[in-house]
């Protein structure tokens, strides 16, 4: 099961960790199309409004919930580089049972959570009543959700991305069928959709375990005293609340410039929403780059090999960069022939072309954060990465206070330098870890 931890660090490496993670982002968005699309073919607006309120909130919700993922990628590359076979199985089974807990706990909170988001999003009753059975629904999937982030992690962590891929893309061909089955089928609404993912993730975790329990052989067990360690317990929770409050600020600025987008009109409401697609498609090979830093710098760091470490940031930076230079350079090229595909509507397409190039030049502003928050949440620099994130969404703020009599272009613009602020602040405080990281003694 281990990687050998002094095999070399080149391109090619790289694209083993990252190929996999760009397919599996790629392969994401279809299952939306799908739920839309059978939603759609009901004809009833309120169902297919209640559809996309739901799915505002689980992104919500459950991102603020990806450090178990990010954080199990972290600490099982490091005990790979450190050749700690046990701790490799102690990081699986303390994340499991931390996710086991974490989806408990929203199981139980299902009624209020559900009144606090739906209220705060202010949708139509109709929609708001549609999203609610979504939500009681596919929440009794929660430990099994979250409990997939941990094995997904777990298998970058261990440089088996191609497996994680294929958990991934099974999980997410099932709900496909299952919901047109259900919805289409069936007949039963959107509380077929909820099923559907239910019972996918559901039968993904069940596989994933499989999987799990295949790779780690016959001695899967870890001593007790290992397996409790105080001090191991510490760092997996102060990590993942470091992790968590950096998510929650991200979270927070894609809202407000989601919020201040409407409140500038549904006009500018929807060209933004079209335009936000910009965002997504250059973050499929952006984040599949990171979670090659993240298992790289992780393994690197495990092995207290500076000279490799440094080795994966200079690779994984300089493709990060020639792909979000590549694909912002498209989006210039072709941006108006993609909108035009998202959308028919005459008005929506003029107003998405006045700041297609604002948004098409977000893959370039992006490379530094998505590469450094790899190398960071690699080498277990939460809190590092905690404070400069929150300092990054003051920046936005401020920007977009200063910004504002320019309307949405300046909303753009603040946008544009709250992802500039994010990696260049990590770039100037990374020679800083590095070098007190891997101080002699």
């Amino acid at each position: 099961m281990l990687t050998d931890p002094t095999q070399n660090v080149d391109s090619r490496r790289v694209f083993v960790i990252a190929g996999p993670a760009m397919l599996a982002n790629l392969t994401t968005p279809l299952l939306g199309v799908v739920s839309t699309g059978a939603i759609g073919q009901l004809g009833d607006p309120a169902l297919l409004g209640g559809v996309a309120l739901a799915a505002v909130a689980f992104d919500c919700v459950f991102w603020l919930f990806s450090f178990l993922r990010a954080a199990t990628v972290a600490f099982t590359a490091q005990a790979l580089g450190a050749g700690d076979g046990v701790e490799i199985r102690a990081v699986l089974i303390r994340a499991l049972w931390l996710a086991a807990l974490i989806g408990a706990l929203l199981i139980a909170l299902r009624a209020p959570l559900a009144a606090l988001i739906f209220n705060l999003m202010g949708g139509s009753e109709a929609a708001t009543t549609a999203a609610k059975s979504y939500f009681h629904i596919r929440l009794w999937s929660a430990a099994f959700m979250l409990g997939n982030y941990v094995i997904l992690g777990w298998l970058v962590g261990l440089a088996r991305t191609g497996i994680a891929l294929g958990i991934q893309v099974g999980v997410n061909l099932l709900n496909m069928v299952l919901t047109v089955v259900f919805v289409l089928w069936l007949r039963w609404g959107i509380e077929g959709a909820a099923y559907a993912t239910v019972i996918a993730e559901t039968v993904g975790f069940g596989g994933g375990l499989g999987v799990a329990r295949a790779l780690l052989g016959r001695d899967h067990r870890v001593p007790r005293a290992q397996l409790l360690d105080r001090a191991r317990w510490r760092q997996m929770l102060v990590v993942n609340r470091d992790i968590m409050i950096r998510t929650a600020a991200l979270i927070g600025a894609f809202l407000f410039f989601t919020a201040q987008g409407a409140r500038a009109g549904d006009q500018v409401l929807a060209a933004n929403a079209v335009l936000y697609n910009f965002l997504m498609i250059g973050s499929f090979f952006l984040d599949g780059l990171a979670n090659a830093a993240e298992q790289l710098c992780g393994q690197t760091f495990g092995a207290r090999d500076r000279a490799r470490f440094a080795q994966a940031v200079r690779l994984v930076l300089a493709w990060s960069v020639g792909f979000g230079v590549a694909v912002s350079l498209i989006f210039l090229a072709a941006g108006d022939r993609l909108i035009d595909i998202i959308t028919t509507s005459p008005e929506v397409r003029l107003a998405a072309r006045q700041f297609m190039w604002l948004a098409a030049l977000a893959p370039a502003c992006g490379v530094l954060a998505y590469c450094f928050d790899g190398v960071f949440i690699g080498a277990s620099w939460a809190r590092d990465m905690r404070n400069l994130m929150v300092t990054a969404f003051a920046v936005y703020i401020a920007a977009w206070y200063a910004l504002a009599p320019w309307g949405n272009a300046g909303l753009w613009i603040a946008f544009l330098i709250f992802l500039l602020a994010r990696g260049f602040l990590q770039a100037i405080r990374y020679p800083v870890l590095l070098r007190a990281t891997f101080a002699p003694g």
